[in-house]
């Protein structure tokens, strides 16, 4: 079998999750089948790369699609279906499936119809992803969900699919590149007195990752608490006021012992971040399984998150970790979303106050991530699906015609 991925993020440009993922996946796809791989930015080893460039100072999304088209002209004669990953991809999988006239099987990491704050960042662009989303899961022959909270999401968000395509492969971890790191430099290079516990984050300055919660919930830490933030530029203007905000209120209010890491650090200084954590948060509002927390986990830290999305099926509340109820239909209530930064805290400060129990979490979290989320049994899933993709078109003809 010969497979084209076609992803806007490949190493050594990752930048999220999805990324994450494709950079797991495709080592492991190829002791099983032929893989090319389609992305987006700068040329690179191992990956044809396509720059979003067209048409020049057009909003975001149409330079996307511009780089779609590129990728669709450079497929490989002869593949048997292709594979995208996330809406910026998807127009790509889509297009190239009509014109080689093979399946395409789609990665849903995320959906647009859930994430309605990416119109500040997008602007009408927000209308043109959502409608390569939907065209795309609608044509595709398989639609790939990273867990079991993710199928269900995708079949409200898109009712008019067949839920025979529709199959879960969950996300997974490297526990040999994730695991417990005895090095202290990094850490106490950032600033981080090793002789008080510490609380982590990992992850994008985004309406969907909820930091601005764990920002405010912090100020209910107990006084010895450490807080570490490892996150990147904001998405837009507006959730860097809101952010930055949060921010000087909590420095203000704790005098010290709050570090912001402006800068993306390399994946085995995060891994050493993520090891001598005390706990782990993550205070996500959409979130289709996380992996992060599976980085936490495989580093034996334990995890205080949200019960969104794919997350109770990475966090085992009680063992893994602890998990924090949280409603999207309520987000503009502002009592609500009071309560849940003030159930953040407590469960936050139940563990550091246990740090035994942490400890036991922590490795408990690492034989789970070890035992359920290894990337060749991922990858073995992820052939399964292909050749049900193939057995489907099959007997789909009208997949053969232009959707949309």
């Amino acid at each position: 079998m010969s497979v084209s991925v076609l992803t806007r993020e490949y190493p050594p440009t990752i930048y999220g999750g999805a990324g994450v993922h494709v950079q797991q996946l495709v080592p492991q796809l190829r002791k099983f089948i032929d893989v090319d791989v389609q992305c987006m930015g700068e040329p690179r080893e191992g990956a044809t790369a396509h720059a979003e460039v067209y048409p020049a100072g057009a909003n975001a999304a149409l330079r996307v699609f511009g780089a779609d088209l590129s990728m669709v002209s450079a497929l490989p004669e002869g593949i048997d279906l292709v594979h995208s990953h996330t809406w910026y991809a998807n127009l790509a999988g889509h297009l190239g499936g009509i014109f080689r006239e093979i399946p395409h099987v789609v990665s849903a990491h995320s959906l647009e119809p859930d994430r309605p704050w990416k119109k500040e960042q997008l602007g009408g662009g927000y209308n043109l992803s959502s409608w390569a989303e939907r065209t795309a899961y609608n044509g595709a022959s398989a639609v790939i969900a990273v867990s079991n909270g993710m199928r269900r999401s995708i079949l409200e968000a898109y009712p008019e699919l067949d839920p025979e395509k529709v199959h879960v492969v969950l996300n997974g971890i490297d526990p040999e590149e994730f695991t417990p790191d005895p090095n202290t430099d990094v850490v106490e290079n950032l600033g981080i007195d090793l002789s008080r516990p510490y609380v982590a984050f990992v992850g994008r300055i985004t309406r969907q990752k909820g930091l601005v919660h764990l920002v405010r919930a912090a100020e209910q830490l107990d006084p010895d608490t450490q807080l570490l933030l490892l996150a990147g530029a904001p998405d837009t203007p507006e959730i860097a006021a809101e952010f930055n905000a949060a921010f000087g209120h909590l420095k203000e209010a704790r005098g010290g012992g709050v570090t912001w890491v402006r800068e993306m650090l390399p994946r085995p200084s995060v891994r050493q971040v993520l090891a001598h954590a005390t706990v782990f948060a993550c205070p996500s509002i959409y979130e289709p399984l996380g992996i992060v927390n599976l980085e936490a986990m495989a580093s034996e830290t334990a995890v205080v998150a949200s019960a969104v999305g794919g997350i109770p099926e990475v966090v085992n509340d009680g063992e893994t970790g602890l998990l924090v109820a949280y409603d999207p239909a309520q987000a503009g209530d502002p009592e609500y979303v009071r309560n849940f930064e003030a159930q953040f805290a407590a469960k936050l400060n139940e563990l550091v106050r246990d740090p035994a129990r942490a400890e036991a979490m922590g490795k408990a979290g690492r034989q789970r991530a070890v035992d359920v989320f290894s990337w060749e049994k991922i990858a073995r899933e992820t052939v399964d699906v292909y050749q049900k993709a193939i057995d489907y078109f099959a007997a789909h003809p009208e997949l053969r015609a232009v959707q949309g």
